[in-house]
């Protein structure tokens, strides 16, 4: 195929990839540059999630939590920018690009956008891997080829489902439980991350997130860590979890760099 060829296919992937997704899915946008990022609607509504997250949680970690990262990141991406000036360096990159590469940012503004970069892209992969669940919908599992991918790395699904549950229950402090697929390797992996660091600068690609900071969970479950872990399994919707990683996968199509 010529490499005008080529070219076409990439982009038909990654457009059809934005086709499938929703158009409220709150990753939209975090790989394209904004002089100033918006904190992204959610799929649904803040009662939704009910009783699994409870609505008055679901909107303060929303309006609160999630948009006061966004905030943060624009002010410091302004900072940035002001410093340096118009031009075509990492700083006018969008923040998915400046996260792959956050050990170029200089270091006077890498910890405020390593923290507040992170909280933006964490929080958005968050709340697009669930949905809400009907009272008598039966037990979600992944399909097809993700499915496939699950038994591959973790044998079955039961014994994946026990590995993720008992990270998230172990993990000390704030932070983060992933399923990620390693790119150089294709293989999924189930790994943490503190405070608000992200898998992207690691070059990995997340396909599904837990959030364990206590004010994902503690207005109705205070202490109660393993009860938040459950409800949310309740929640994960595989069919977004497959978005996502298609969107990787258009992604990826067009950064050969990895």
């Amino acid at each position: 195929m010529s490499g005008g060829g080529e070219m076409l296919t990439v982009i038909f992937v990654f457009l059809s990839a934005h086709i499938a997704l929703s158009v409220d899915t709150p990753y939209k946008g975090i790989q394209l540059f904004a002089d100033e990022y918006p904190v992204p609607p959610l799929p649904y509504e803040y009662d939704a999630l009910e009783p699994y997250i409870d609505e008055k949680t679901a909107r303060i970690h929303h309006l609160g939590h999630h948009a006061g990262y966004i905030k943060k990141m624009n002010a410091a991406l302004k900072a940035w920018r002001d410093e340096v000036g118009p031009g075509v360096g990492l700083q006018s990159n969008s923040i998915l690009h400046i996260l792959e590469n956050l050990e170029q940012v200089p270091e006077k503004h890498r910890t405020a956008i390593r923290n507040n970069g992170g909280g933006f892209v964490n929080h958005a992969i968050y709340w697009a891997t669930m949905s809400p669940r009907g009272e008598s919908e039966p037990p979600r599992l992944p399909e097809a080829t993700l499915a496939t991918e699950i038994i591959a790395n973790f044998q079955n699904f039961s014994n994946f489902q026990e590995q993720f549950t008992n990270t998230a229950k172990t993990l000390f402090g704030s932070g983060y439980v992933w399923l990620s697929r390693n790119p150089r390797e294709q293989t999924l992996i189930i790994h943490t991350t503190a405070n608000q660091d992200s898998p992207i600068s690691d070059r990995l690609r997340p396909i599904l997130v837990i959030d364990i900071w206590e004010h994902a969970y503690y207005l109705k479950h205070q202490n109660r860590r393993p009860e938040h872990i459950q409800d949310w399994w309740e929640l994960v919707d595989w069919g977004q979890v497959k978005a996502l990683s298609d969107w990787w996968a258009a992604y990826d199509a067009g950064h050969d760099e990895l």
